[in-house]
């Protein structure tokens, strides 16, 4: 019997930031992988912090071509707490509702990064934000640059 490979760790750094909210957002994120690093980022012309901070992840996600284990890195409690105490799988259970019975934001989002959680298996990690972290630091600054693009 042929044992499957390991999953690689690939580490993910994530963030997400807009002017105004809603406004013009961007995200950003760092894969790192032994020597390799790979950095993306993004942005939406009118859209919400929290929706950036869970398209960072995405991407991140979506990035991967094979499952690994994935060390997440985000200053958003609000994706790093619905995955790992999992109110986000308890939102999609009862319909996106929140257990105080209102709508659960962002479902589309959290539909797909749930998804995309189930293929990898996922550690999670929360960093403070804007305390020289340098990859948090990187992924702050590429998605403001992001942001700036689109701000008339």
């Amino acid at each position: 019997m042929n044992n499957p490979s390991p999953l690689k760790t690939v580490t993910l750094y994530t963030d997400g930031a807009c002017s105004g909210n809603p406004g013009p957002g961007g995200w950003a994120c760092i894969l790192l992988y032994g020597e390799h690093r790979k950095e993306l980022s993004g942005g939406e012309r009118n859209t919400t912090n929290n929706r950036m901070e869970l398209t960072a992840v995405i991407q991140g996600l979506k990035a991967l071509n094979r499952p690994c284990q994935v060390e997440l890195y985000s200053d958003s409690k609000y994706v790093i707490d619905a995955l790992e105490k999992g109110w986000a799988v308890g939102w999609r259970k009862r319909g996106w509702v929140k257990s105080d019975k209102k709508p659960a934001l962002n479902p589309d989002l959290w539909e797909e990064l749930l998804n995309l959680c189930q293929i990898h298996r996922m550690s999670y990690h929360w960093v403070k934000g804007h305390a020289s972290d340098p990859y948090n630091d990187r992924c702050d600054q590429l998605a403001v640059a992001e942001w700036k693009k689109l701000k008339e």
